[in-house]
């Protein structure tokens, strides 16, 4: 089979006042015309970075050594003048995050439109006609309205899809995806790699597909590369790479992601992994210890009760049911899962207990008492109670408090112990008890990894002792190695504080993991409610049964 690129003795590194940083150190693949190469790992691993360097995107003090050949160019001895005209032209990119990705100021159809004029000598109409003929190509409904349309005005699928449009608009001999469904519903997540998969058999061209997800990789690439700190560690046909690993950090990435068919009672990390750790005696969770462990749970009082729940909004032509007329209960120790695609409203739930967002009707119940209309010094009294961990949790922390201050903050605001020195003592224990450091206290967010300040928002949530944290999202944007060391902790956590949850997720395999009771949700009301693993080994609902077959599960 013919090569489309060649990469030879690839090392990169940044040079810095003390040091070199090595990220990338003497990797050499080929990928051939007509395949799609899968190269996996995690953030920090190098595939990004790799991918960058065939794009001459590299900043401009970047040290690289070795070859990257295509189509007789070397592309690493190539100025920004003469790279222009091989990106997006001969090699184009999908990033990871379509929304900072496409300009906000621009229609979704004049961006693609201007890929076209800058690369062609065709006219403006021509080129009209081509983006109309690229989005019908990338699947995307209504053509003409999103042609028009702002990104702001699409769905992160369609966004994602308006960049796969840009990325071939040129008919590029190699496309590069990175990381193109990390931010997607799995249903979404599932229709691209269908998309990607079908261009690339009409098309023929060359595709390089980056992923932290060695069951999602598996599905759609031919060859795999497993990437571990700048190095391959591992490399070959997708399907025995999937089916009988090598190296332990591969074993690693396809075990510590939640299994479908067995509940451990402890995920293994790549540090088990790696450390040689031995994992046969993982403990197992018999479906009658699950039963012995809900007979006890569920004997208890409810800690939260919602009746007829009901959240609306506004907007200037109608009226949206986020929430929809919805009954259910939470009980004392239990992790109850809420599950769906986005805009579901799982979290306007979620927010809607907080008091973050207003119930347009219906009652919620806390400990027997009414919470839906509160004022707001009852509100800020019970937010002792009920605390979230979000999504991002470099977002909801301020970059220029020390991450000690943070969690710090909430108990002098609550006016929890007598004085600062013994809260500095409890967010010292804290931050030990969440795999921190002491004096981790004294850094700030940006020196820190996302594992690091997803533990850090953790520790801030538990810093007030609350009886239900609400985790919207809270290992979605994170590699599944870091994944199970968060949700190994969220689970001792529960263990040591008696804490309950309601975990929030579109990843049925990370819910069904987690929960006791599994709620699937689709536009505004409850689809499907009962025990975790009974629905997803028995789903009643067509709308269930489509979440679970859209679960990447590898070849």
């Amino acid at each position: 089979m013919s090569q489309a690129l060649s990469v030879k003795d690839l090392s990169i590194s940044f040079p810095s006042k003390y040091e070199e940083n090595k990220i990338i150190q003497n990797i050499s693949f080929d990928l051939n015309k007509n395949e799609i190469l899968g190269i996996v790992g995690e953030s920090g691993s190098g595939k990004s970075i790799t991918s960058l360097a065939i794009m001459g995107l590299l900043p401009n003090k970047t040290k690289t050594k070795g070859s990257i050949l295509f189509k007789e160019n070397e592309l690493l001895q190539l100025n920004d003048k003469q790279f222009k005209k091989i990106r997006g032209n001969d090699i184009a990119m999908i990033f990871q995050e379509p929304m900072s990705s496409l300009n906000p100021s621009l229609t979704c159809g004049y961006q693609v439109l201007e890929i076209i004029l800058n690369h062609t000598n065709i006219s403006k109409p021509e080129a009209k006609k081509k983006v109309i003929k690229l989005f019908n190509q990338v699947k995307l409904p209504r053509v003409e309205q999103i042609y028009n349309q702002y990104p702001h005005q699409i769905s992160g699928g369609q966004k994602q899809r308006v960049m796969i449009a840009m990325a071939i608009a040129c008919k590029p001999q190699i496309l590069i995806a990175d990381e193109p469904t990390t931010a997607l519903d799995v249903t979404v997540q599932k229709e691209i790699i269908l998309l990607l998969k079908e261009l690339q058999q009409k098309t023929e061209m060359s595709i390089i597909f980056i992923s932290h997800d060695l069951a999602l990789i598996s599905e759609i690439a031919d060859h795999i590369l497993v990437m571990y700190k700048g190095n391959i560690v591992e490399k070959g046909n997708a399907k025995n790479i999937f089916k009988n690993p090598k190296h332990n950090y591969t074993k690693a990435l396809i075990s510590s992601k939640p299994s479908l068919n067995i509940r451990a009672k402890v995920l293994p990390t790549i540090a088990d992994y790696l450390s040689n750790k031995k994992l046969l005696n993982t403990e197992i969770i018999s479906s009658k210890k699950r039963k012995e462990n809900h007979k006890l749970l569920y004997s208890k009082k409810p800690i939260i009760k919602i009746k007829n729940l009901a959240t609306y909004f506004k907007t200037n032509k109608n009226i949206i049911k986020a929430i929809d007329n919805i009954s259910l209960k939470i009980y004392d120790g239990e992790t109850l899962g809420l599950v769906g695609e986005s805009g579901c409203g799982k979290t306007t739930l979620g927010r809607t207990i907080m008091g973050l967002e207003k119930a347009t009707k219906g009652n919620i119940y806390y400990q027997e008492k009414d919470i839906t209309n509160l004022s707001k010094t009852e509100r800020k009294n019970l937010s002792k109670e009920i605390q979230i961990i979000f999504q991002d949790p470099f977002s909801s922390l301020n970059p220029r408090i020390i991450v000690g201050e943070a969690i710090l903050e909430p108990m002098i605001v609550h006016k929890m112990y007598k004085s600062n020195n013994e809260r500095q003592k409890k967010v010292f224990k804290i931050l030990e008890k969440v795999g921190l450091k002491k004096e981790h206290y004294y850094r700030y967010p940006h020196e820190f990894s996302g594992g690091q300040r997803q533990r850090i928002g953790i520790a801030r949530t538990i810093a007030l002792q609350p009886k239900l944290i609400i985790c919207d999202e809270s290992v979605s944007a994170l590699d599944v190695s870091v994944q199970a060391q968060v949700l190994n902790l969220l689970n001792q956590l529960k263990n040591d504080f008696g804490f309950t949850y309601i975990f929030i997720s579109h990843d049925l395999a990370v819910v069904k993991y987690m929960s006791d009771q599994l709620i699937v949700m689709n536009k505004g009301k409850i689809e499907e409610m009962g025990d975790a693993d009974k629905i997803y080994k028995n789903p009643q609902k067509k709308y269930t049964k489509t979440l679970i077959e859209a679960i990447p599960k590898g070849i």
